[in-house]
């Protein structure tokens, strides 16, 4: 099988110029747009945020686009990562909270305790992977030196409690060990958020996991999907979301499916000034932009266009 031809290097000048004169994009500043690709790249920039405005049948841009299009796109999406991580990472403080708490009072908060398997749910399907994360906690707790207080702990006390040591877990950590938890556990866990089971509240962690990384990591995030599928709920019905087949066709591995997330995980208060922020930054891009429609955005977002009405209804 034939591979593409290998992209050559070009300058600025010759990006610019392959994007006016092959493209059909219209760049009224041509200072700006330079200056733009020079602390963006045209990768990040224009590979990641042309799908919206592009033409993949003429391989051109659809007629009136303009640089700045693309431009409000981007910074639209690094303020969406920024206000989707800032939430993210509220649920993930509490659920170290959560876990930490709640196994140190079903055991101990000694290291002991969280490093012993039989803690677990230490069944075959579950061995191989708990037995990694109990290698992890065991080098952190009795060797690593990364994390100062968990030194002083480790130096002072002869023990690393499960509340000092959950500050060291990432996200996707976390996510795991909950997964591993007892369904005892999992369940006094779990009653601490509206109407989520600790079933559902695993998927839901594992879910988040994915798009914890996508902003820690600046990748593309309104138009990310997710391999990991969020639960059913009662929102998707109320909403009159649409399925195709047994499953709904929004709201379940895109980023309506992390707002829905949001409105379960998180305080109702929380939840409400999340929403404004986000209703805020939606509009914004919108006026900016010469073409984008709010239709294109909302389903580039895997948006139904009744999303605001999430507040409406009770879980």
């Amino acid at each position: 099988m034939l591979k593409k031809q290998i992209k050559p290097f070009l300058t600025y000048t010759e990006q610019l110029a392959k994007l006016t004169e092959e493209k059909n994009l219209l760049i009224s500043d041509s200072i700006y747009a330079q200056d733009c690709l020079t602390n963006i790249s045209y990768y990040a920039l224009i590979g990641g945020y042309k799908q919206l405005f592009y033409n993949p049948m003429t391989r051109q841009y659809r007629p009136g686009t303009t640089f700045d299009d693309l431009i409000q796109l981007y910074y639209f999406d690094e303020s969406l990562r920024a206000l989707f991580f800032k939430y993210l990472c509220h649920i993930e403080q509490k659920m170290r909270s959560l876990i930490s708490y709640y196994f140190s009072q079903t055991y101990s908060h000694m290291e002991k305790d969280y490093l012993n398997a039989a803690n677990y749910n230490n069944s075959r399907k579950n061995s191989t992977d708990i037995q990694r994360l109990i290698q992890m906690l065991t080098i952190e707790a009795r060797s690593n030196t990364n994390h100062p207080y968990v030194v002083y702990q480790r130096n002072t006390y002869g023990n690393v409690p499960l509340w000092v040591m959950m500050n060291t877990l990432t996200f996707g950590q976390l996510s795991k060990m909950y997964s591993f938890l007892k369904t005892s556990v999992q369940t006094k866990i779990s009653i601490n958020f509206n109407n989520v089971n600790e079933k559902q509240l695993g998927q839901y962690l594992k879910a988040l996991t994915y798009y914890r990384n996508v902003c820690a990591h600046n990748e593309r995030l309104y138009s990310f999907r997710c391999r990991v599928d969020m639960p059913d709920t009662i929102l998707h019905q109320k909403l009159g979301i649409s399925r195709k087949g047994n499953q709904y066709v929004l709201g379940k591995s895109d980023l309506f499916s992390v707002v829905i997330a949001f409105r379960y995980l998180l305080p109702r208060s929380e939840f409400i000034d999340f929403k404004k922020q986000l209703v805020k930054l939606m509009n914004s891009v919108l006026v900016h932009s010469h073409t984008l429609t709010e239709p294109m955005l909302l389903n580039a977002m895997g948006f139904p266009q009744n999303w605001r009405n999430i507040t409406r209804y009770k879980l």
